[in-house]
């Protein structure tokens, strides 16, 4: 045990956000996200039993957003004629102003099939079991001047 550490992070979580260098992305996946295939040269880990929100929220506490990117944080956009509401991205942009002065400026969107293609040049992707549609998050780290 540590202190000061959000609980919800495991020990190989912890490891590969260390591992982690400024431009590595690391995506947290709603449960439908297609992980084990996208993931095939990512560290891949499941977290089936917790939403997006509270790993988004503990990740950030210890992970720098990237400051030389216009929008380091990334949603996937909703498909047209998908008739899908997406509220879990304004509780991102909540979570996301409590860590970086750009809050929701900090954010923007992908069409799905480009987010794909990002997300398998990912270092790690986090499989939650979040059953929002749309809910997944990815998240391009910077650099830490403290």
């Amino acid at each position: 045990m540590l202190k000061g550490i959000p609980k919800i992070l495991s020990p190989e979580l912890l490891k590969v956000l260390a591992e982690m260098g400024h431009s590595d992305r690391l995506v947290i996946s709603d449960g439908n996200f297609p992980a084990a295939s996208m993931g095939k040269n990512a560290v891949v880990i499941r977290m089936d039993g917790h939403g997006v929100p509270e790993i988004l929220d503990a990740v950030l506490q210890l992970f720098p957003l990237d400051t030389y990117v216009e929008k380091p944080v990334r949603l996937m956009e909703v498909m047209k004629g998908d008739n899908v509401e997406t509220p879990i991205w304004d509780t991102y942009k909540e979570i996301i102003a409590k860590y970086d002065g750009r809050g929701a400026e900090a954010v923007g969107n992908l069409e799905r099939f480009r987010f794909y293609e990002e997300a398998r040049t990912a270092y790690c992707i986090i499989a939650t079991g979040e059953s929002a549609l749309y809910a997944n998050v990815m998240l391009q780290k910077g650099v830490v001047t403290d």
